[in-house]
């Protein structure tokens, strides 16, 4: 399955994790001001590690 989506629908074409409103740009200026991964994923449970790693990959 891809993880990482565009739809020029949804928040303007930007990527974003499939079947999320959450964009790989927010994951990433998440990742960039030091909030870990494991915060990332308790504050957003309906994610996984997977989908965070998917946004590290070009």
């Amino acid at each position: 399955m891809e993880r990482i989506t565009v739809n020029p629908r949804i928040l303007g074409g930007k990527p974003i994790i499939e079947g999320t409103r959450i964009s790989v740009e927010f994951i990433l200026e998440l990742l960039a001001s030091d909030v870990s991964e494991k915060d990332i994923l308790a504050d957003y449970p309906h994610l996984n590690r997977e989908d965070i790693r998917a946004c590290l990959r070009p």
